[in-house]
């Protein structure tokens, strides 16, 4: 339930209500003056506070107090007491963030329904919380290749710091998930992880959405900076965060500090600040579309996230694991892959990378049936080369060729295809097509296909000078 830290002069007055929200099953801590009520807050936040404004003998008044609870932990709700209450006062205390004002002698059941009316916000708002931080699954690293391994050690090493990070790679490649991974495994993981669609946020919104605002109508409202305080901000796709919310931004990250839309009071947040691109920033940069200063503010550790044509074999355990958790989380049949299917998927054109291989398996468990393994039939349609009768659809440039060119051009492709699943091992690629090794160095020696060694794995591509060979 959380407890209520009761902070008054009068030592009657905060006795006679603790002993009231005790007799209601109320966990309660009672304060004398500003410093024990400062000190308490330090040593365990309240779920809520009642506060009295006049405090004799103190450094701070209510105000005072109330202003550093809504700067530092905005989520507490503080309920106004005071024997000398106006309108003024209670205008001031609204408008500084305050849950509710009650005016001294007050009515105990009055008292009871505010108190009982902020419990209920201070709950709501410490479970939505919890959820965000138990959020772990999406921030789980599946993989096993040599491109995988070196991303995730570079990942590892960043989870040491709070060096601002800029995550790239292409659309669906799993910069998200390598953002939470970060988090997850930082001394910030009991905070919060708040992601900014960069896009969706206009320039004439951006100081309400991030900023929050304060207003008589509506009292304290923080916006994202604040809820990611403690933890991780993460700016996804900030290639498509417009113009006029890019300095915005860039001045907060300068100053660490900003004021509320409505607010006159400085707001410090301590959050770490993460970032995605699938585009070339610098090309941005020399369009005019992107401020250089905020790049170099958040381009501090860059890290590449490679995409799924560059680690095919970590296709299998991915779609085994996108399996196990469609199985727990949606209640879809939990299915294996048949290793014709498995070497299906690693042969597949995924432009959407990780994101669209999930959305496959999806597919196939939703509309599939019973719990055999999932077969090739199954992904063919998932598959835009395959037709539904089984043939090969010829895409137009090959059906014009002549059948030694189009053969050659096949044979390219197809062993390109298969060095690249298994990794650039020629010995495996040779025994899945059914070749000698030696034979299969001279084919393609003789279609010009070389490997090379790129993102900590080897990778194959057409040498330029060879393409007209034969």
């Amino acid at each position: 339930m959380g407890d209520i830290l009761i902070t008054d002069d009068e030592r009657d007055i905060r006795e006679l209500i603790g002993d009231i929200l005790r007799d209601e099953g109320f966990t309660v801590r009672l304060a004398a003056n500003s410093e024990e009520c400062m000190n308490s807050i330090s040593e365990e936040p309240p779920a809520l506070m009642i506060l009295d404004i006049w405090l004799k003998d103190s450094k701070m008044d209510g105000i005072d107090i109330l202003k550093s609870v809504k700067r530092d932990r905005p989520e507490i709700p503080v309920v106004i007491i005071s024997g000398h209450g106006n309108i003024e006062i209670a205008v001031a205390a609204i408008k500084q963030g305050a849950y509710d004002f009650i005016e001294k002698p007050f009515n105990i059941d009055q008292l009871m329904v505010v108190i009982r009316r902020a419990m209920e916000t201070s709950r709501l708002r410490r479970e939505n919380t919890e959820l965000r931080r138990k959020d772990v699954s999406t921030s789980e690293m599946v993989g096993s290749s040599a491109a995988f391994k070196a991303l995730k050690a570079q990942l590892e090493k960043v989870t040491r710091s709070n060096g601002r990070v800029m995550l790239t790679g292409p659309a669906g490649a799993g910069k998200e998930v390598a953002a939470r991974f970060i988090h997850a495994n930082s001394n910030r993981a009991d905070g919060p992880f708040v992601s900014v669609n960069s896009a969706s946020i206009e320039p004439e919104r951006m100081e309400e959405v991030l900023f929050g605002r304060e207003g008589m109508d509506r009292g304290v409202e923080p916006g994202l900076l604040e809820e990611a305080h403690g933890g991780v901000l993460y700016f996804d796709e900030v290639a498509d965060m417009p113009l006029g919310t890019q300095s915005k931004i860039l001045r907060v990250l300068v100053d660490q500090q900003f004021q509320r839309v409505g607010g006159s009071d400085k707001v410090r947040v301590d959050i770490r600040v993460i970032s995605s691109t699938n585009r070339d920033l610098e090309s941005e940069i020399a369009a005019g579309n992107f401020r250089q200063e905020l790049y170099h503010r958040l381009n501090v550790v860059p890290i590449r996230v490679p995409g799924l044509d560059e680690r095919r074999e970590d296709i299998p355990e991915l779609a085994n694991h996108f399996i196990s958790n469609l199985n727990s989380t949606q209640g879809l049949p939990l299915r294996s892959l048949s290793e014709e299917a498995e070497a299906l998927l690693q042969t597949m054109h995924l432009p959407g990378n990780v994101r669209q291989l999930k959305n496959v398996i999806e597919r196939v468990l939703i509309l599939g049936e019973g719990s055999a393994p999932i077969g090739v039939r199954e992904l063919e349609g998932a598959d835009r080369s395959d037709g539904d009768d089984g043939r090969v659809v010829l895409s137009g440039a090959l059906a014009t060729l002549p059948l030694r060119e189009a053969r050659e051009l096949f044979e390219r492709e197809y062993l390109l295809t298969q060095i690249n699943r298994f990794g650039g091992n020629i010995s495996r690629t040779a025994t899945f097509v059914g070749m000698e090794r030696s034979a299969l160095h001279r084919k393609l020696k003789s279609l010009g296909v070389v490997t090379s060694s790129k993102a900590g794995t080897r990778v194959a591509h057409i040498e330029e000078a060879s393409q007209a060979a034969e």
